[in-house]
């Protein structure tokens, strides 16, 4: 029986994942610092603050392996993602040291990769190109998840979750799109993976526009199925209002936070 300790499981994708998950042969210990209701079968609830070291101790009592979830979901001022993001990580990854788990699945994100064009396609050895403030602090937690697998010998797997919905609703998600079930099928090939020592997959379905390289981690056995063209008419006629960067960037509308083209364009014509 596997124990897996879910942090963030309160969130958006951990309350897919706490349902998708669920399997005659694991336990999920869920953790937030919000209400999770009541346990259902093989689940255990855990409410404390994730930053908080001696509590995330005890939450890891007896786990086999962690999945990371928890964090400020998207772009925000400096203020708002530094120090939360940057405490969560380490507090969880510092406790599995602690705590003698060999197994961590972090859920970065393809912010982290984000200014890369999304004409051209990405795969494990892309520059880091952080969208935002949020993208660099999940380039922070994929840094720090190297550093434990190389230094503390933890088997670490890096997600970069592109866009987790239940359908794609503009034209950068018929590329970047990550359907619920899809999403449940990666992390759970993620939590079942063979023995390895450190590695990033990219969160995406099988989207005919896709523009993101998985080949490197064939073995892993992630198939996904479904793909954002079926939709492809219907967002088609919604029409889109996105932003300069939002259509031509895998990081979309992340990227256009704070960004002043009028200078950029000044600042190339030198």
């Amino acid at each position: 029986m596997q124990r897996v300790l879910i942090t963030g499981a309160a969130g958006r994708l951990g309350k897919v994942l706490r349902t998708g998950l669920s399997s005659n042969d694991r336990v999920l210990r869920l953790l937030d610092i919000v209400s999770l209701g009541e346990a259902g079968e093989r689940e255990e609830i855990v409410c404390c603050d994730a930053t908080d070291m001696e509590s995330v101790l005890e939450a890891m009592e007896d786990v086999d392996v962690v999945l990371h979830l928890a964090a400020y979901p998207e772009e925000a001022p400096w203020e708002t993602i530094f120090p939360l993001n940057y405490n969560l990580t380490y507090t969880v990854f510092e406790a599995a040291r602690r705590s003698g788990i060999k197994r961590v699945v972090f859920a970065s994100s393809v912010q982290a990769v984000g200014f890369h064009p999304i004409s051209e396609k990405i795969d494990d050895g892309a520059r880091l190109r952080p969208s935002g403030y949020y993208g660099v602090s999940k380039a922070f937690g994929e840094a720090l998840a190297s550093l434990y697998a190389d230094k503390h010998g933890i088997s670490f797997v890096c997600v970069r979750v592109a866009s987790f919905e239940a359908e794609p609703t503009d034209t950068r998600m018929l590329s970047t799109w990550l359907s619920h079930e899809d999403g449940v099928h990666l992390f759970d090939r993620c939590l079942r993976a063979p023995e390895h020592h450190f590695f990033t997959v990219y969160g995406v379905s099988n989207n005919t526009r896709s523009q993101v390289d998985n080949a490197h981690v064939n073995w892993l056995g992630y198939n996904p199925i479904s793909n954002a063209e079926d939709f492809a008419e219907k967002v088609m006629s919604n029409g889109d209002e996105l932003g300069p960067l939002a259509a031509k960037t895998h990081g979309g509308g992340a990227c256009d936070v704070g960004f002043d083209a009028d200078i950029m364009r000044s600042l190339h014509a030198k």
